[in-house]
Order: C-alpha cells, then structure tokens, then sequence
C-alpha cells in the first residue's frame, strides 16, 4: 500500500454564524486504503466531505484531494475524485445507461469510452438486466448501485461516500460492502462517512471519530472498540435457581461477573472467543442448563458512550445549519 496522501485534511473549519460545524478536523488518507469517518447525525461528517469535495469553502484550514488542494485548485480537485452523497442523485425518469451517458458527457468524455466503461459499470453492479428500464422503477438497492455506478463512469482515483448504505436492507447493504471491497482491490482510495461501527469494522482501514466538529479519537476498529471497553461472554440460564451455582463457575474463568436475577443472565468480561469456549465447557461439564450463551463485543452506542459521555443519539444539530444556507 502506498504512504503517499490520496486525502488530506488540515485544521479544517467551517462557520455558518455563530455556529461551528467543523472545528479543526485533520486527517491523512494514504493511497488505496480506506478512512470511515464515524460520528452521529449532526457530528460534521457531511459538512467535511463538501468542502474536501469543493461543494463547500472552509472558512480556515484547506484540504488536498490527490495532491491538488480543495481551495487553489478545485477544478482539478474534482476531476481526481467521485462523491455519492446520501441521497441519490440519478435522475428517475431516465434510465441507468442514459444517467451513465449524461454524467460521462458532462465529465467530456468520449461516446466510445462511455459506452466500454458504460456496460462495464453496469455489469458490476448487477445492473445490466435493468440498464433499459426508467430509474423510477428500481429499487432503494438498485438505486444506491447506479448512484456508486455513475460516480465511477470518469475512474477517479479517490472516492467519496457519505453514508453510502442508509437507508438499505441487510442484503443490499452487504451486496455493496463486496463492490466496495472490489474497488479497494483494484486501487480506489476510499472516504466514507457513517454512523453504523459494524459498515466502519467491515470496510475501513483507519476510522476517524467526530463528535460536534471534533476529532474525538482515532485508531483501527479493533482499536476504538477496545478503548470502549472489553468483550464480554453472557450466558443466560434456562431456571434461576442454577444462578448461584453458575456464577461460581464462571469466576473461575473471569474476575468480572455481573448477575441479572429476573433475566437469569450472568455477564463476564472476557478477552474473546478462547474465554467464551472455556466458560461454555465449565457450564455444559457442571449439567447446567443454558438458554442463550455467546460474545458481546462494544458498540457504536458503546464507544460513543466511553468516548464522549453521550449515546450516539444524532440530536446534534450543528450541520442542520449547511442545509439551511
């Protein structure tokens, strides 16, 4: 993997009166990996992708997209990368191969290298049977795949993606985590902003954490869920009666038990899957009877939780204000 910077944010600002949506974000993105910038609804998420995508100007602080920089060369800025934002932005009463068309016209490219790359993007994304059909009649999925599809028709080398699977079911989220992952492999520079820690765990390299404006923390996802605080095993007992008996047991393998006597659940920290098989063997060895036992690990609500004090509820509002400008 490359070192040098495909995404740079430096000391990034951004005012709308009074109110500051973004307040000193700095952040590297080197070459074909991929950053997820996790925060809750309002955190600065979207406002820091519009102005490193030119759709905004920093009121201090700048940005470099592929070396050329967000606020002296912006033309260029926009010619090194693909932005989908969170709604889709195709056009409805067209169809998938004419929104193609329309985008690859508007980028100057050629009829013959839009109509090559045109089928090629079509093909990816599981389009190509529908490619004739009004954009009207597609479905959320389909939606979302021909917005990531016309973003692409140019092959920038940098991608943005704000929110990319809100609003998808499980299957269609997962459908586009594996074209994502397919594009990482062939070289594409990932940005993507999210509030889901499982979409960050799936997809990024390094995740970068926003709350009201700030970078919070940093690290890989193993790493943010860690300072979150430990995994733990829970078993849940099928009779109550069991409960002290269990207990004894698991603090053989954990000194951190928690009991719940009216959910006959017994919670332990643990360092991972190795303690939850070992406390599974000691309760199926001792005739205990089990209804439910498995690993918990930190969550989004978790981390945000230990990190800030608050539950990532998204009732900041500090972006609220770029929608209203």
């Amino acid at each position: 993997m490359s070192s040098r910077p495909a995404v740079e944010a430096i000391d990034l600002v951004k005012k709308f009166g009074d109110n500051t949506a973004v307040d000193g974000v700095s952040f590297v993105v080197p070459e074909g990996s991929v950053l997820g910038l996790l925060g809750p609804n309002g955190a600065g998420k979207t406002t820091t992708v519009r102005m490193l995508t030119t759709l905004s100007v920093p009121t201090s602080g700048t940005g470099r997209v592929a070396g050329h920089d967000v606020r002296e060369d912006p033309d260029a800025v926009r010619r090194s990368m693909g932005l989908t934002g969170q709604a889709a932005t195709v056009d409805e009463l067209l169809t998938a191969r004419e929104n193609l068309r329309l985008i690859g016209r508007l980028y100057g490219l050629s009829r013959g290298y839009i109509r090559t790359a045109g089928d090629e993007l079509l093909e990816r994304f599981a389009l190509t049977d529908a490619a004739n059909r009004t954009v009207k009649t597609y479905s959320g999925g389909m939606r979302r795949r021909l917005d990531l599809a016309v973003s692409l028709i140019a092959a920038p080398p940098v991608l943005f993606l704000d929110e990319p699977t809100t609003g998808l079911d499980p299957r269609s989220r997962s459908e586009l985590w594996e074209v994502l992952r397919g594009l990482v492999r062939e070289g594409t520079t990932l940005l993507l902003t999210t509030q889901y820690l499982e979409e960050a765990d799936q997809l990024a390299d390094e995740i970068v954490v926003i709350d009201k404006g700030r970078v919070i923390a940093s690290g890989t996802p193993t790493q943010l869920k860690d300072q979150a605080g430990q995994a733990s095993v829970v078993v849940t007992l099928t009779h109550a009666a069991d409960l002290a008996r269990a207990e004894e047991l698991v603090r053989m393998c954990s000194a951190e038990v928690h009991v719940e006597h009216t959910a006959r659940r017994l919670t332990a920290q643990a360092d991972g899957l190795g303690d939850m098989t070992r406390i599974g063997g000691i309760i199926a060895e001792s005739g205990i009877e089990v209804d439910d036992l498995g690993l918990k690990r930190p969550s989004l609500d978790d981390v945000f939780l230990h990190l800030t004090g608050h539950r990532a509820d998204g009732n900041d509002q500090n972006e609220t204000a770029e929608v209203l400008q």
